[in-house]
């Protein structure tokens, strides 16, 4: 009885969640006219919007949508990563195998890297103070020093890396997509310790939330929440489909998943085993990856006006059509 009680409450909860809704709307689009297609975008520790495009970077007022600069020859640009105290970002292109730095306030390039083939996405992880880039093509991590800006080490895994986030703590977790699974990386040791399964497929976007030790794993149509220091699921949850992208509010406790179908997913974090879907926002139709500003509680999505495809195929984008959703709280 007791048991039934529990889940009774535990639904109701869940509907009340839900009829409250996130409040988050799109509220306008912040328009790039340059031609290419995207992949990632990113806001760096002054709240600028650093979205990927076709062979460059281009960087936005946050305020005004105004470009202020454009990092140039990244083609193939997959992410963006920022080290504040050295006043220093980068970039992965994925057609270049390379890392551009580049200065955080005036934007010049200050140097290439090479990189495993393919680098996708591109991370920051402050407790080896190295920079990491996912290599699709490769099957591996390429480590570089952020002080030096010299790749020191490179992991093997055993599939396609997607995403990686860091618990801050010596510890890498890595969205390895074709094996459906998140690969454990220790970085003080350079190698590979454990592997949890999703039980769902494609694994693209990943976040996690320090507090609580939970990874949000953006799967096809579900949000997985793992235990980031056992492995155990916590729970599924539905998601809209062609998620590319998760990112997460940690002063909300939100976490998005945007969907390439036109629709960005919230989700509420009460506690360390309480989630619940709040809103299905509705955004634009290619809108498949996301960067959160968590200062400021807005959400960024690119995307473009796109042509009709043949089914399993990305539809071609539209050219002039292309920008940045901005998402912000009624």
């Amino acid at each position: 009885m007791r048991h039934c009680i529990a889940i009774l409450l535990l639904c109701l909860t869940a509907v009340f969640a839900n009829a409250q809704g996130s409040g988050y709307a799109l509220s306008k689009t912040f328009k790039i006219g340059s031609p290419g297609g995207w992949d990632y975008i990113a806001v760096a520790p002054d709240h600028k919007i650093f979205a990927s495009h076709g062979t460059q970077v281009n960087i936005l007022d946050p305020k005004t949508g105004d470009s202020v600069g454009v990092i140039p020859n990244t083609t193939g640009v997959h992410g963006i990563a920022f080290v504040e105290s050295l006043g220093k970002g980068y970039t992965s292109n994925g057609r270049l195998n390379t890392v551009t730095v580049f200065d955080l306030k005036t934007f010049a390039v200050l140097g290439q890297i090479p990189t495993g083939a393919n680098p996708d996405a591109i991370m920051y992880d402050p407790f080896s103070k190295t920079i990491i880039t996912c290599n699709g093509r490769g099957h591996n991590l390429t480590i570089i020093d952020a002080a030096t800006g010299k790749a020191t080490d490179s992991i093997a895994l055993d599939g396609k890396p997607e995403t990686a986030v860091s618990d801050n703590a010596g510890k890498i977790f890595v969205n390895i997509e074709d094996k459906n699974k998140i690969t454990v990386v220790d970085i003080r040791k350079k190698a590979v310790v454990t592997s949890y399964p999703l039980g769902a497929e494609s694994p693209t976007g990943l976040e996690i939330d320090r507090k609580t030790m939970r990874l949000f794993a953006g799967c096809d149509k579900q949000l997985v929440v793992m235990d980031a220091t056992t492995g155990a699921v916590v729970i599924k949850l539905p998601i809209g489909d062609g998620c590319d992208g998760v990112g997460f509010d940690d002063e909300l406790g939100l976490v998005f998943a945007s969907c390439g179908e036109g629709k960005l997913t919230v989700i509420k974090e009460s506690s360390a085993s309480s989630f619940a879907v709040i809103d299905n926002v509705p955004t634009k139709r290619s809108a498949r990856t996301v960067a959160v500003d968590s200062k400021w509680h807005a959400v960024y999505l690119p995307a473009a006006d796109t042509e009709p495809g043949a089914a399993g195929e990305r539809p071609k984008m539209i050219p002039g059509t292309f920008g940045v959703l901005v998402v912000t709280r009624k």
